[in-house]
């Protein structure tokens, strides 16, 4: 139980610093918050475009605003296992009996709990406004359990990246650069029919799309296990890449 005990000692800590530090809770809400009151006001003509797939912007928007918090609250990942490493807590955990994976475990864990925190608070907002989910209880916990996991897939690379440049500055440019341009060639805000061609061929290799698909079909349509699966998939092949590089980066460290 020593491991167990230790990731959660660990992921209290990291979280602690969230609830004396609320502001930034605030902060890296504010963009999906403004994406969600506004961007739907302001794009909510698209659904009379012919082939638009809802009556309604905000139910086809949401679950891409749920996606594009998780996503980029995970790429800033990095940038705390940086402090850790420039303020020389890493060390000072490394000198103690704490089980070595418990340190890196912990980190993951705070990371899903912070992304699961979020993303309630979007999801009521946007019941606050009109959404809705069409599978009910269970299709709500299908797509929080499915943002999680997103999330723990991309953090893998914030924390490689910090694990490996021990440098804020980079960590949190490498994430604004991939955010965007990953968000909008996909299908979370405009359906895949209405991207540009060229567009809709990278789409067709954009997790973040088959994701989106996948929370979208629990709150529309209703429980696509097929579209399910595929986003798994998908999920499951980031996060063998991007927590195998971070493990072995995090292992050279502790070494």
């Amino acid at each position: 139980m020593t491991l167990v005990t230790d990731i959660a000692h660990l992921a209290a800590r990291a979280l602690r610093k969230l609830v004396r530090n609320p502001i930034l809770l605030f902060f890296s809400l504010f963009q999906p918050i403004i994406f969600l009151v506004l961007f739907t006001q302001l794009f909510t003509r698209f659904t009379s475009i012919p082939g638009f797939p809802v009556s309604n912007y905000l139910e086809f928007a949401t679950p891409g605003i749920l996606l594009q918090n998780a996503f980029s609250s995970a790429l800033q990942s990095g940038t705390s296992v940086v402090d850790d490493i420039n303020l020389g807590f890493l060390q000072k955990m490394l000198v103690t009996p704490v089980n070595r994976s418990a340190i890196l475990l912990g980190r993951l864990t705070s990371d899903m709990i912070r992304v699961l925190i979020q993303s309630i608070i979007i999801l009521a907002l946007a019941y606050a406004l009109g959404f809705t989910v069409a599978t009910g209880a269970g299709g709500i916990l299908i797509i929080l359990v499915t943002i999680m996991f997103f999330g723990l897939a991309w953090s893998g690379i914030s924390l490689a990246i910090g694990l490996r440049t021990k440098n804020t500055e980079t960590v949190f440019g490498i994430g604004i650069f991939l955010t965007f341009p990953l968000l909008f060639v996909s299908t979370a805000l405009v359906p895949l029919s209405l991207l540009p061609s060229w567009m809709q061929t990278v789409s067709k290799f954009n997790p973040i799309s088959y994701t989106v698909d996948a929370v979208r079909a629990l709150a529309i349509t209703g429980f696509d296990w097929m579209t399910i699966a595929q986003a798994y998939a998908f999920i499951a092949a980031i996060a063998i890449v991007t927590l195998g590089a971070t493990l072995y980066l995090f292992r050279k460290v502790v070494s």
